[in-house]
């Protein structure tokens, strides 16, 4: 009879035995790529396990890691769970004193694991987080006062299993699988980030939901480019290539992000990978420097090139219906077959010759670039999730893919859409995404408001909106979002009102805004001006109002505002730079009840607004909008 995975430990326990010395784990250490089997990932993170038993780890209790992906970042995750505690992942992103120290101090976590690249940030916090016990720095660097090295750990562990290996297994065999094995931090400008509780439970079942729809076979190479905190890089990452046998690459990092960041061509030609695990924005400067490498080669290259690319786009179509009508397409797929062989082959031989597919994580991936990829014959294929669900609810994959859909949703899992009312909605039809199965989180930590409001008997609201095919419910939809939660171009998602609120309210100047990011190429902000005041402060700069040079000044006034928030800024450190606009649209039309814009409590409705300024954000994306002097701006304070 064959075993019941439970548990995360019996989970990487079966694929140890099953696929024992092959190759799991490659890491470039000192120039050299390194080889680990799944025998030694597990028997390392026993060894780990025992070394934070031995500085007294209890079950149930939190480490905080943070640091980029490596094979030290999987050996602190299997110890932490193999101790039987719980992981707090950190974005190796964060870069506010505040929003550290809240997730560390808010998860209760004992020990903080961090890499070089890392160290400084806690070294900052470290004061102001008091239940921290010790920090574990997982590179040889000289130490300060409460820091021990992770050899030190690792050495710490080894003589722990000599005398107490009988407690070490009796905390393993303790585990059970609504045990808490990650606790995953939203992002959050408005209020305190949500801890997103997930268990041993959660990460089995949806490692089983990924193989309903994806297929990777004993062998192949991911090469994982999201960062490993993302429960997105666990779980469709190194989780499930572990379960077929599969071996994941992680990009050599740095002393900073950027480092890592160059790494990635090198990673790609030397790794050779057959999976790549992405996110759009990287994907579109793919795309970007294979046309620049195109254009390089001339006119006569380039029109080739053209050729080529929109034969085969014409023939995938929307790929489930590639190639179809036949009568009328037959004669592409011969020239497609031509084409290739002197165009695409030589490109994809610049991603190692053997890339099979992208998994990509954004909900909302241009469909474009899913066309232009699938011609080129490295298709990335469209998913969505989020972290609450574990994150995995649907994907498009080899042989079962439609452009512009989120793909076949995971089994065995439940899915409904629901109006307003929470009533379910026949298949066709737009409302919530709302999910239920053993990948559903266990709630929020420390927020059972939250919870009480996000799962409802079971069902987890996703605050998504999206629909089911109508001729093929299998496959999602996804159009939107009910929250607020804006998405920028690298798939990281954010929340806008805490800015969008100090700069109304801080601001004589301006009367309301609305920042807008639906993975687009820039962050946009939409203001409503406060004409009298900006009239007067030209004027007493001795300006008409009315002149260009008096509306060119109002609209530097309303610059200065929103820059307040960067760096020398009166309101710099307030929220990261990342997520300020870098483009400003002065709206005609203010918010009124009357217009549906606010509603009846005086509260912004968010989708009333951008859909009445839908063709200003639009032109916001385009080089001339992006431009603070456009016309349409100065038209907006005539």
């Amino acid at each position: 009879m064959e075993k019941k995975i439970l548990t995360i430990l019996d989970f990487v326990n079966d694929c140890a035995e099953k696929f024992g010395d092959s190759t799991f784990m490659r890491e470039k250490v000192d120039g050299v790529w390194t080889e680990t089997s799944y025998k030694t990932t597990r028997d390392e993170g026993i060894v780990y396990a025992a070394g934070f038993m031995a500085l007294g780890l209890k079950k149930g209790e939190k480490v905080a890691l943070i640091s980029e992906g490596r094979n030290k970042w999987i050996y602190s995750e299997l110890g932490v769970l193999f101790a039987g505690a719980t992981d707090v992942p950190l974005s190796f992103k964060l870069e506010s004193d505040f929003d550290l120290t809240f997730r560390i101090n808010h998860s209760d976590s004992r020990f903080i694991i961090a890499s070089e690249s890392q160290i400084d940030k806690v070294r900052r916090v470290k004061d102001k987080c008091p239940a921290i016990e010790k920090v574990i720095v997982l590179d040889d660097l000289p130490l300060q006062e409460g820091e021990m090295l992770f050899s030190e750990l690792r050495a710490m562990g080894v003589e722990f299993m000599k005398e107490h290996m009988a407690e070490l297994e009796e905390r393993m065999a303790s585990i059970r699988p609504d045990d808490y094995a990650n606790i995953s931090y939203t992002s959050g400008t408005t209020a305190d980030p949500k801890g997103i509780l997930l268990t041993h439970n959660n990460y089995v079942s949806n490692i089983g939901h990924c193989n309903s729809v994806v297929k990777v076979y004993p062998g192949e190479v991911m090469l994982i480019i999201t960062p490993l905190d993302h429960c997105f890089a666990h779980v469709a990452g190194f989780y499930f290539m572990m379960s077929n046998g599969g071996s994941i690459a992680t990009v050599p990092g740095g002393k900073s992000a950027i480092t890592m960041l160059k790494n990635i061509p090198m990673a790609i030609r030397e790794t050779r990978p057959h999976i790549m695990l992405s996110v759009p924005a990287i994907s579109r400067n793919f795309r970007k420097n294979i046309e620049a490498g195109i254009k390089k080669k001339g006119p006569k290259v380039q029109k080739l090139y053209d050729f080529a690319l929109a034969n085969a786009i014409k023939y995938n179509r929307e790929y489930y219906n590639m190639g179809k009508p036949c009568w009328k397409l037959w004669w592409r797929k011969p020239v497609m077959a031509v084409m290739d062989k002197l165009v695409f082959k030589p490109i994809r031989e610049t991603f190692g010759g053997r890339l099979k597919f992208f998994i990509g994580g954004g909900a909302l991936l241009d469909i474009e670039l899913q066309r232009y990829f699938c011609a080129i014959g490295m298709p990335i294929f469209q998913g969505y999730g989020l972290t609450e669900a574990t994150p995995v609810i649907c994907a498009n994959s080899v042989g079962h893919a439609r452009f512009g859909s989120s793909g076949r949703t995971v089994v065995p899992m439940d899915i409904k859409i629901c109006d307003e009312k929470g009533n379910a909605l026949p298949n066709g039809e737009t409302g919530e995404i709302v999910v239920r199965g053993g990948n559903v989180m266990a709630g929020y930590w420390k927020n059972p408001e939250a919870t009480a409001a996000t799962i409802v008997d079971g069902w987890l609201h996703t605050g998504d909106r999206g629909y089911l095919c109508a001729e093929n419910p299998r496959y999602l939809y996804v159009t939107g979002r009910f929250k607020s939660l804006l998405i920028s171009s690298d798939g990281e998602k954010y929340s806008p009102e805490g800015f969008e609120d100090s700069l109304a309210d801080g601001s004589k100047y301006i009367e309301a805004s609305v920042l807008h990011n639906n993975q687009s190429p820039w962050t946009v902000v939409l203001v409503i001006p406060n004409k009298p005041a900006l009239a007067e402060a030209v004027q007493a700069k001795g300006l008409d109002p009315a002149s260009e040079a008096g509306l060119k000044a109002q609209l530097d006034i309303i610059k200065g505002e929103v820059d307040s928030y960067r760096a020398g800024g009166r309101h710099q450190g307030l929220f990261p730079e990342k997520w300020l606009p870098a483009a400003i649209i002065v709206g005609e039309t203010p918010f009124t009840e009357q217009n549906g814009m606010l509603n009846t409590t005086s509260k912004m409705v968010r989708g009333k607004v951008e859909k009445f300024y839908a063709d200003r954000i639009k032109y916001a994306m385009t080089p001339e909008g992006k431009e603070l002097y456009n016309q349409k701006n100065i038209e907006s304070l005539i």
